[in-house]
């Protein structure tokens, strides 16, 4: 066994020497197999590396074209200016628009998929890209003041909104609506006026009531008014002032102020202007009753007792439940020598409740010196 270790140990000391040639033990000295395949691997690898930074140079969207291809999917204005630079430098662009040094170029032994940037890259560009579904981004961007879209002179008119969905755009958009005026006619001018002379007067002021009254008379016929300021000054015992907003051809053709003048008239003395003035264009007694009472009464103060008999008997047909009427109508038929009427129109008012004691008592007189003949 020692004499085996001993050629093995002489043998390991051969091949360890150097200066041994391989013909003097007769074996051929191998050189260590070199690493062959080291170099077509280096080779390939440095062909993608070039292939990747090419196609990553040229083909890649920089960051721009992606951020402006992002903005566009917002409402956009009517004009749209078309983008027919390309960024020089991919790199300095991206920065300036994002802030941020451009990504590093993805590892060359793992191809980087094919995004959504470059596939917009290769489709041909449009003036006005369609909008399309925005994606999340970490990116930060430069934020932008929100603009309406206008509308695009090519489409065709649309016709007037209707005053509702003017409305409902206006609050749509935080503004109040427009309120619509209405013109105001004769009739509502003359109702307002009346309302702040009654005002006026209430509180005293009958000049300024006047002058409010002149100045709507000067545009408009005015009845409403003229009849509040007329009334008033008869209540205060002043027919001189109302009787020139009564007279004259504006107010003939008005009952309302017929009647006033005819008051005035009366207040002042002057009996038969009054009858004269209320025996022109006498209105139905449904329209007017006080008309037709004091037309009756003034003409049998006048001692006309045929037409004030007339306008009793036309008061009586519309209601006879009224007492009063009923003597109205006895004192004219009496007056006119109808004693049997007369006697028969006081029995009527004498069965009516309503009269006044003092009425009452002469109804009764006037029955028992009529009925004793």
């Amino acid at each position: 066994m020692s004499l085996l270790n001993d050629a093995l140990r002489a043998a390991e000391q051969r091949q360890g020497r150097p200066e041994v040639s391989t013909a003097y033990t007769g074996q051929v000295n191998r050189q260590p197999a070199a690493r062959r395949w080291l170099v077509p691997v280096m080779a390939v690898l440095l062909v993608i590396l070039v292939v990747v930074v090419v196609y990553g140079y040229f083909f890649r969207t920089p960051v721009a074209e992606i951020q402006v291809t992002e903005r566009t999917a917002a409402p956009a204005p009517a004009a749209v200016p078309e983008v027919t630079e390309q960024p020089s430098d991919p790199a300095s662009t991206a920065e300036s628009e994002s802030g941020h040094a451009p990504e590093p170029e993805p590892d060359a032994t793992s191809p980087e998929p094919q995004t959504e940037a470059e596939i917009a890259d290769t489709a041909p560009v449009l003036t006005q890209p369609v909008p399309q579904p925005r994606a999340p981004s970490n990116k930060i961007e430069t934020k932008r003041q929100p603009q309406e879209p206008a509308k695009v002179a090519s489409q065709p008119a649309e016709a007037t909104p209707k005053p509702e969905l003017e409305s409902a755009e206006a609050q749509a958009q935080g503004r109040a609506p427009a309120v619509k005026q209405v013109r105001e006619t004769a009739e509502t001018i003359d109702l307002r006026v009346s309302r702040e002379i009654a005002r006026l007067l209430r509180a005293g002021e009958s000049r300024a009531a006047e002058q409010m009254l002149a100045d709507v008379a000067s545009n408009q016929v005015a009845p409403v008014s003229r009849g509040v300021y007329a009334r008033a000054m008869l209540l205060q015992d002043s027919p001189g002032w109302a009787l020139p907003w009564v007279s004259g051809e504006e107010a003939q053709g008005y009952p309302e102020l017929r009647l006033l003048r005819a008051r005035a008239l009366l207040s002042m003395g002057r009996l038969n202007e009054a009858v004269t003035t209320l025996s022109q264009d006498v209105p139905p007694v449904a329209d007017n009753i006080e008309y037709r009472i004091t037309l009756a009464t003034l003409t049998q103060q006048a001692g006309e007792n045929v037409e004030a008999a007339r306008h009793w008997s036309a008061l009586i047909a519309v209601d006879d439940s009224q007492p009063t009427w009923w003597v109205g109508l006895a004192i004219a038929l009496e007056a006119g020598g109808q004693t049997a009427g007369a006697l028969k129109a006081y029995t009527q008012a004498a069965q009516l409740p309503g009269l006044s004691q003092s009425l009452a008592d002469y109804v009764r007189n006037r029955m028992t010196l009529l009925q004793a003949g």
